[in-house]
C-alpha cells in the first residue's frame, strides 16, 4: 500500500523497542548535547576573544564548531521529545525541514573538512607561503564554498526523495528524518533514487577522503624531511586530530549513506545515525583541544582576565 498524496507526518520508530532504556537515554542524550553545546561554544569564543588565535586554523575550526552545533540541534529536539513521551510523530513539514536543513549542515562540513586539510597542507609544504596564499578573503570564500556545496547538496536531494511513494504506514525506523530511512519507507521502486544516492554519498565522502589523504600525503613527505623535533611534533599533534574527526565522521556517513538498504544498515543503521549526530559533534572539540597547547593556553588567559575582571568590581 503506498500513499502518493503528502502524508500528515510519520512516526519515528527510533529506539522504541527498548521502551525500558529510552528514560535512560532521554538524559544521556541531554548530557551530550550539553557538553557539544559547551565545547563548541568555548572553541568559537576563544577565537573570537584570543588574538593569538586569528589565524585561518582556528577560523575554520571555529566554523566548524558552529557547524557540529548545527549539525546535533537539528535532530536532538525531535529525539528528546520522542524519547520522553509516548508520542513518536513528526509532521510532514517539521520532516521536510529537519531533511533539507541536515542534508545541507551535513554536506558543508564535510566540503569544510577538506578545505581545514587544504589549509594544513599549505602551512606544511608551504611555510613560507602561508599567510600570503591562505589571506583572510580567501578564507572566507572557501568557507563561503562549502556553504553553497551544502545548499546545492540539499536542493537536489531532497525533493527527489520526498517524492518517493511511501508506504501508508509511514513508519521511519530511525529518530530523525534522513533520506536512508525515508528511501526504506518507500514502496515503490527506488532504484533511481538510490543511484543518485551513492554518486551523492561519492562525490561527498569518498571524493573528499581521497583529497583528504592526497593532502595528508605530501604533509607525510614533508614532515619527514623536518630537523626540528618540537616542529614535527606540533604537525603530527595537529594533523592526528583533523585526521580522526575525518574517519570518525566519514567512515559513519559512509555505512549508513552508500548502500541503505542492506540488511546491516536495516538494522544498525539508525546506531551509527546517532554516532555521527550526537557523539561526533560532542568529541570533536575534545579532539581537537585536548593535544592542543594554543587553545588550552587561550582558555587559560580568558579565564584569568575574566577573574581580574571580577575582582576589580
Amino acid at each position: 500500500m503506498t500513499n502518493k498524496s503528502f502524508p500528515v507526518g510519520f512516526i519515528l520508530l527510533g529506539f522504541s523497542e527498548w521502551p525500558q532504556e529510552e528514560s535512560v537515554l532521554f538524559w544521556i542524550v541531554i548530557m551530550l548535547y550539553l557538553m557539544t553545546i559547551l565545547g563548541n561554544s568555548t572553541i568559537i569564543l576563544l577565537s573570537c576573544m584570543d588574538p593569538r588565535l586569528y589565524t585561518p586554523m582556528y577560523f575554520f575550526l571555529s566554523n566548524l564548531s558552529f557547524l557540529d552545533l548545527c549539525f546535533t540541534t537539528i535532530p536532538v529536539p525531535q529525539m528528546l521529545s520522542n524519547l520522553w513521551g509516548p508520542d513518536k510523530s513528526i509532521t510532514y513539514a517539521g520532516c521536510v525541514m529537519q531533511l533539507c536543513m541536515f542534508l545541507c549542515v551535513g554536506a558543508t562540513e564535510g566540503v569544510l573538512l577538506v578545505v581545514m586539510a587544504f589549509d594544513r597542507y599549505v602551512a606544511v609544504c608551504q611555510p613560507l607561503r602561508y599567510t600570503t596564499i591562505m589571506h583572510r578573503p580567501l578564507c572566507w570564500k572557501l568557507v563561503l564554498m562549502a556553504w553553497l556545496c551544502g545548499l546545492m547538496e540539499s536542493l537536489t536531494q531532497s525533493p527527489i526523495t520526498l517524492q518517493l511513494p511511501f508506504c501508508s504506514h509511514h513508519r521511519l525506523d530511525s529518530f530523525m528524518c534522513d533520506v536512508p530511512a525515508l528511501l526504506c519507507l518507500a514502496c515503490g521502486d527506488t532504484s533511481a533514487t538510490e543511484w543518485q544516492m551513492t554518486i551523492s554519498a561519492v562525490i561527498f565522502t569518498m571524493l573528499p577522503v581521497g583529497l583528504i589523504l592526497t593532502s595528508y600525503g605530501c604533509i607525510a613527505q614533508a614532515v619527514v624531511k623536518m630537523k626540528a623535533e618540537e616542529g614535527r611534533q606540533k604537525v603530527i599533534a595537529t594533523c592526528s586530530s583533523h585526521l580522526f574527526v575525518v574517519f570518525m565522521l566519514y567512515g559513519t556517513v559512509a555505512v549508513v549513506y552508500i548502500n541503505p538498504k542492506t540488511n546491516f544498515t536495516s538494522t544498525y543503521g539508525k546506531f551509527f545515525t546517532f554516532f555521527y549526530t550526537v557523539v561526533t559533534p560532542m568529541l570533536n572539540p575534545l579532539i581537537y583541544t585536548l593535544r592542543n597547547k594554543e587553545v588550552m593556553g587561550a582558555l587559560q588567559r580568558v579565564l584569568r582576565k575574566g577573574i581580574c575582571i571580577s575582582k576589580s568590581r
